[in-house]
């Protein structure tokens, strides 16, 4: 009893229980700022990633559009390639001097050339089918078979190799006769199905002509050429008759002789190259 009633024995008591709840407390606040750490921690986290996921769809969605840009640009430059080189086809064709015709698998004309309209005497040939053009002709094969020209487009059309050359004879609308050469070229897809037919005609009848006219032409200038170099000879003669007479006009003489021997000698040579030509072709 004494013991309790002592002073310092009540003050030790005192700071011992004042010790034991600071540290009850401290340990309490501990605790609860650890958790509001860890709480904090957590939030930050969650959104960082709330954050970055619109970062990264936005960065999809952009490399999407550069891709979608890339890919439109590179159709663009396609079909700009693809329309020049069509533009380019077309103009070689166009101005092809045989006849060129393309015919679709319906049998009907797709495109033909300003030749290929004259050598069948049509102003137009679209959307014409070959019993139209050809009517009756008959085409001579190279073996000797004779046959109907809507026939042998018809044979092309389903395929059959037809790369031999066929004659026919072809009388135009305006009542004409052509000695025609038809070629047939099936055009076809790598799997085999066909997209029509392309077909070249050429005139043999007009080229013969062409022959003839460019031998006559030939031959009118070896004439010509054959009358120069004779006026040549003449007045390298009297150019060499004024040089022996002595005058003031001997050196003129000179001058003109040798020009003349000059111009004989050139047409000379060409003389020469036009009967090797000739003997080429004969």
């Amino acid at each position: 009893m004494k013991l309790l009633t002592n002073p310092l024995f009540f003050r030790a008591a005192m700071v011992l229980l004042c010790s034991v709840a600071a540290f009850v407390i401290g340990a309490i606040a501990i605790r609860i700022l650890r958790n509001s750490i860890v709480e904090t921690g957590d939030m930050s986290d969650s959104s960082g990633a709330a954050t970055s996921l619109p970062l990264q769809a936005y960065t999809v969605i952009q490399q999407l559009k550069q891709q979608k840009f890339a890919l439109q640009n590179e159709q663009q430059q396609q079909r700009r390639r693809t329309k020049t080189s069509e533009h380019i086809t077309s103009s070689i064709i166009a101005n092809l001097p045989v006849g060129m015709l393309f015919v679709g698998p319906n049998g009907l004309v797709r495109q033909a050339n300003a030749a290929a309209r004259r050598i069948l005497g049509f102003a137009s040939l679209m959307g014409m089918s070959m019993a139209e053009i050809f009517r009756d002709t008959k085409v001579l094969s190279g073996d000797g078979r004779e046959s109907k020209a809507t026939d042998a487009f018809s044979k092309g059309l389903h395929g059959e190799s037809c790369d031999e050359v066929l004659e026919a004879w072809y009388v135009t609308p305006s009542g004409e006769d052509r000695s025609l050469k038809i070629t047939l070229i099936p055009v076809c897809v790598p799997g085999g199905e066909v997209l029509g037919l392309a077909s070249v005609i050429a005139d043999h009848g007009e080229a013969a002509a062409l022959r003839h006219a460019r031998v006559l032409r030939a031959e009118e200038s070896a004439e010509l050429a054959l009358d120069l170099r004779s006026s040549l000879a003449t007045i390298r003669e009297w150019a060499e008759q004024m040089k022996t007479a002595a005058g003031p006009s001997t050196g003129l003489a000179g001058d003109i002789s040798a020009e003349a021997g000059r111009l004989e000698k050139v047409v000379g040579q060409f003389l020469a190259g036009d009967e090797q030509a000739k003997g080429a072709h004969a």
